[in-house]
């Protein structure tokens, strides 16, 4: 069973994280959810389209426009007291690495706290604890944030990923999360090369074993974009074909971009699975 705040999901179940960028240089929407009004309208629309989890960040995952703890809690703090005013049972999510941070959004009424950055600072698993908050887990290969990989190397990067998430994880349990709220998240492309981050989708079956709820992001990402020559504004098909191995390996939860067509995926995932019944079934049977 899978705890984020007030909900609880069976193992079985799987979750769309939908992405809502309060910034005015993310990568793939290029500010397109920076105003607040259209980051409330990205809300609505990823909500009927089947989001289960709203991310909400303050801050681009690489280099670019410097964002203190103060302006981070702006972009996301109130946004997060809108979302939950609105959609009072639905996942909030907030991506960051910082505790302050973690501590404002928190009393906003935000349910998880998704640390991208592999516990750059410690005290977030704290926070967590504070509020009875969820947490992600992720592995960079030690990069302080914001930083882009530059030759990195393991002698085996599923098991640096595995080693690493199931240590912040357990240390996080230990200080008093709730066990059935941390999730471990291989972080593809942070802290990682093409090569590196495909033997990650390839092996993921390796951290599911592990017992702990996997997260994935893949949405429109460096890896794929190189594996298949393509831009970020062409990356939808490779995105999912990377997401229907990721839940056929036992990933649970998927932040994306676009909700319509990864739910789709991870539905016919589930139903070839055998762990989802099809919507009908009348063919050769009428």
């Amino acid at each position: 069973m899978l705890k984020l705040g007030r909900r609880e999901f069976a193992d079985t179940d799987l979750l769309v994280m939908a992405i809502v960028n309060r910034t005015r240089d993310s990568f793939y929407d290029r500010g397109a959810t920076w105003e607040e009004g259209r980051a409330l309208e990205r809300v609505r629309q990823v909500v009927a389209e089947g989001a289960d989890i709203v991310d909400v960040g303050g801050v681009k995952a690489g280099p670019g426009e410097d964002v203190d703890a103060a302006e981070e809690v702006r972009r996301t703090a109130g946004f997060v007291a809108a979302v939950r005013a609105e959609f009072p049972d639905l996942v909030i999510s907030v991506d960051t690495w910082r505790a302050e941070v973690g501590r404002a959004v928190c009393d906003a009424g935000a349910d998880l706290l998704n640390d991208a950055w592999g516990g750059y600072d410690p005290v977030l698993a704290e926070v967590a604890v504070e509020y009875d908050a969820a947490l992600v887990c992720t592995h960079t290969g030690g990069l302080a944030p914001r930083t882009p990989p530059h030759r990195m190397s393991y002698d085996d990067v599923v098991r640096s990923a595995i080693d690493d998430t199931v240590a912040l994880a357990e240390r996080a349990v230990s200080l008093g999360v709730d066990r059935r709220s941390v999730l471990i998240d291989p972080a593809h492309d942070f802290g990682k090369n093409t090569w590196h981050s495909l033997e990650v989708t390839r092996r993921l079956d390796e951290m599911t074993a592990t017992g702990w709820p996997v997260l994935v992001s893949l949405s429109n990402k460096d890896f794929v974009g190189e594996t298949l020559d393509l831009p970020v504004g062409e990356r939808l098909a490779g995105t999912l074909a990377a997401t229907a191995v990721s839940a056929w390996h036992g990933a649970q939860v998927y932040r994306v971009h676009e909700v319509r067509e990864t739910r789709q995926v991870l539905d016919m995932v589930a139903g070839i699975k055998g762990t989802r019944a099809p919507a009908r079934v009348v063919r050769g049977l009428a």
